[in-house]
């Protein structure tokens, strides 16, 4: 099991929750649970709706999108964070290469959180605006 510092550490890489103190970045390790996963599982399926978010922790991912092989990815990269904050479709599949163990974080308890705390929500919405505004201009 993952130590609850080591978690909030891994939450600090995401550039959704840049701008969370500690505090709130142990709150939304809170919600985030420990899985794994055997090598050969779909994690998320490109043009399907995004429930979750996932941290790898160990072990290997491959990313296909529309069909074409992106680079296998490992231990600390994340995807699906837009899952928690919106209803987009997925852009890609990301399938285990190898056996992996991961953080997971639902859409539901993440939006709980963000209700509970409005810090955490302001805080996120901001960077994802950030985040998104590049493409809009």
């Amino acid at each position: 099991m993952l130590r609850k510092d080591a978690k909030v550490e891994l939450m600090r890489r995401v550039p959704l929750f840049a701008g969370c103190s500690k505090k709130e970045l142990a709150q939304i390790a809170s919600v985030a649970d420990e899985l794994s996963f055997d090598a050969g599982r779909t994690l998320i399926e490109q043009g399907k709706r995004g429930r979750e978010f996932i941290v790898v922790l160990d072990g290997e991912v491959e990313e296909r999108q529309n069909g074409r092989q992106l680079p296998t990815r490992g231990g600390d990269t994340f995807f699906g964070e837009l899952a928690l904050l919106t209803d987009a479709p997925r852009s890609a599949t990301v399938t285990t290469a190898t056996p992996v163990r991961a953080l997971v974080i639902t859409d539901q308890a993440f939006r709980r959180l963000l209700q509970a705390t409005p810090s955490i929500q302001a805080k996120v919405l901001q960077s994802l605006a950030e985040r998104l505004a590049p493409e809009v201009i």
